[in-house]
């Protein structure tokens, strides 16, 4: 299979991690005792819900924006985001004093543009969903020649988020299988680049929510997918359609890839709930419903979760509270 030139690897990553050790301490791997008792093997969440912005991206975003030109950072940033990604880039350029604006899906989660704003972006909130905000996006950035940040097809970004991964070979130098969530499929490529240098015979698996599946069936048939609409809770994987820098990556080190259901996410978010006294939002519990839906599979192996969020839209609350238990 051919390689995108524009392609990050694992030197890239390598080059990244002392950039992002500037602004960010190593997140917790950990097995919880009764979390793998419950699953029946030994499994170690990736904390990325303990980063300043509660998620994995804001390893890209530094990485990212500490690349940037003068005159890029005098022009400044906009990116779209359902929140994290848009934390990201906030936490960063607010580091490196650049401005930044943030197209979001109206209605987006309260609490991720709380946080954003707080972080000094300005927010615009644009369309039904994230792909209708990215349009509006990308129409601004021809508008006013904004330095555009995508969320996935960024090679820095990838880089940067990469370093969770270099960080779990650190502690586990050869964990079986990783789960990792996937939204466009940033976090998964760096994760899938490190373990092909580190550890080759660990396998990537993806995790994509079953009411928005557009990169699953874009990266099983080779092909880019885009969905008409999609349902899920889960707004960090509410993509409807796929991205080619991702899945060209993807397509080579990912050795699979599942789906979950928002009942199975919110089972999911229960038992961490239950289980580590952390509360993550949907996007971050898809690896642990994977990890419970493949229990049986995974037997007698060592896994790691990437819990990569734990901005909790708290309207969910209850649901998670008195919701389906993993049965």
């Amino acid at each position: 299979m051919t390689v995108d030139p524009q392609a990050p690897t694992y030197e890239d990553i390598a080059r990244a991690m002392p950039v992002v050790r500037q602004s960010l301490r190593a997140t917790l791997l950990y097995a919880w005792p009764l979390m793998c008792e419950r699953l029946g093997f030994s499994f170690s969440l990736k904390h990325e819900n303990h980063q300043p912005t509660g998620a994995f991206k804001v390893r890209g975003g530094v990485n990212f924006v500490n690349s940037l030109s003068e005159e890029e950072r005098r022009r400044g940033i906009i990116g779209c985001t359902t929140g994290n990604h848009g934390q990201s880039l906030a936490f960063a350029a607010s580091r490196f004093g650049v401005p930044v604006r943030l197209v979001v899906p109206e209605g987006n989660n309260p609490g991720k543009n709380a946080s954003m704003r707080a972080l000094g972006a300005g927010l615009i909130e644009h369309g039904r969903d994230f792909d209708d905000a990215k349009t509006y996006c990308e129409k601004l950035v021809q508008q006013h020649g904004y330095r555009y940040v995508q969320s996935a097809n960024e090679p820095l970004l990838i880089a940067g988020v990469g370093t969770m991964a270099i960080e779990v070979f650190d502690e586990l130098p050869q964990p079986d299988v990783i789960l990792v969530p996937i939204g466009l499929g940033s976090g998964i490529c760096g994760t899938a680049l490190v373990a092909a240098a580190r550890h080759p015979r660990t396998r990537v698996i993806g995790v994509q929510a079953a009411g928005a599946p557009a990169v699953t069936e874009a990266w099983r048939s080779g092909t880019p997918v885009t969905k008409d609409s999609i349902d899920t809770i889960a707004e960090g994987l509410a993509t409807r359609s796929s991205a080619s820098l991702t899945l060209d990556i993807m397509r080579r080190l990912v050795s699979d890839i599942v789906l979950v259901t928002d009942d199975e996410i919110v089972a999911a978010m229960r038992l961490i709930l239950e289980a580590t006294h952390n509360l993550p939002e949907p996007a971050g519990a898809a690896s642990t419903a994977a990890a419970w839906k493949l229990r049986h599979e995974l037997a007698g192996q060592t896994v790691v979760g990437i819990l990569s969020g734990g901005n909790c839209d708290l309207s969910l609350l209850n649901r998670v509270l008195v919701g389906l238990a993993p049965a």
